[in-house]
């Protein structure tokens, strides 16, 4: 009762954070993208900044679970390649930070995730023309570009996102890779909403569930982490945040079990839908709230 009085929320709206903490740790086991709703819920509840204090720990938490879930899975080369840029991202999310109100950081990372939804949706379908039209021509060939970023269900990360390597390792991969990173880092640290950027350019690389799962497990443990000492030096966590965290964190564990249950019976088809689909809900609600 004292938690709910500091913050002033009623039982309805602790049930609301209770409902979007259960979604981040399914989030981190199943569908990313689902992690924009439990954003969208936090700031409609909570003031938008505070909100980004309170989510971060319940993030890390679910991170914590999902990579001892999925750490078998994680394409480490695709890794390396972001971080710098995501380091950049961070830095210009914090600066945005300090000089944006809460209504323009919602409405610009709503519009961000819009268009990086659209793009990868565009990418895929061009990238399906040309296979469609090899099955016509009566080629056969493999699996192509998507495989589980390891080499053969359970060898850890020896094989990446394409079976050539070339979403990491050209010049055009390259930059793919820096731009998503850099928008990456900055929705990350402006909202925790650099999920859906994320969850867009591995589907684009072509990982399928498992290497989409570690690498992504492992790539938000890192970041979100980096992130305190920025969050903290801005005054989004403190003694009141955590206090909220404490009573919000037993609800991230069973959803992260939830979702490691529900994974396994997700075909790549659904999966990647449930992606596209929950990143369109969490920014339309961004730009809406």
């Amino acid at each position: 009762m004292n938690m709910m009085t500091l913050w002033h929320i009623s039982g309805w709206e602790f049930a609301a954070l209770a409902l979007a903490a259960l979604l981040v740790g399914f989030s981190k086991t199943a569908v990313s993208g689902a992690n924009t709703v439990s954003l969208a819920v936090f700031a409609a509840v909570l003031p938008a900044r505070a909100s980004t204090g309170v989510l971060l720990p319940l993030l890390i938490a679910g991170d914590i679970l999902a990579v001892l879930t999925y750490r078998r899975h994680a394409h480490w080369p695709t890794l390396w390649r972001l971080f710098p840029a995501v380091g950049v991202g961070v830095v210009a999310g914090t600066l945005f930070l300090v000089r944006a109100g809460d209504g323009i950081v919602r409405t610009s990372i709503g519009a961000i995730l819009l268009l990086m939804t659209a793009i990868t949706l565009w990418r895929r379908r061009a990238a399906a023309r040309p296979e469609t039209e090899g099955a016509a021509d009566g080629e056969t060939g493999t699996d192509g570009p998507e495989v589980d970023g390891s080499a053969a269900d359970g060898e850890a990360g020896t094989r990446g996102p394409e079976a050539n390597g070339s979403a990491v390792t050209t010049r055009a991969g390259r930059t793919t890779a820096g731009a998503y990173g850099v928008l990456g880092g900055f929705t990350t640290m402006v909202a925790n909403a650099g999920g859906p950027v994320m969850s867009m350019y591995l589907l684009s690389a072509g990982f399928r569930k498992l290497g989409f799962l570690g690498t992504s497990a492992f790539f938000f443990l890192i970041v979100n982490v980096s992130k305190v000492p920025f969050s903290a030096a801005l005054g989004l966590i403190d003694g009141r945040s955590l206090l909220l965290d404490a009573a919000l964190l037993v609800f991230v564990v069973p959803g992260a079990f939830i979702g490691k249950w529900a994974v396994n019976r997700i075909n790549q088809q659904l999966f990647d839908r449930l992606v596209v689909a929950a990143t369109v809900v969490g920014a339309v609600e961004l730009l809406l709230s």
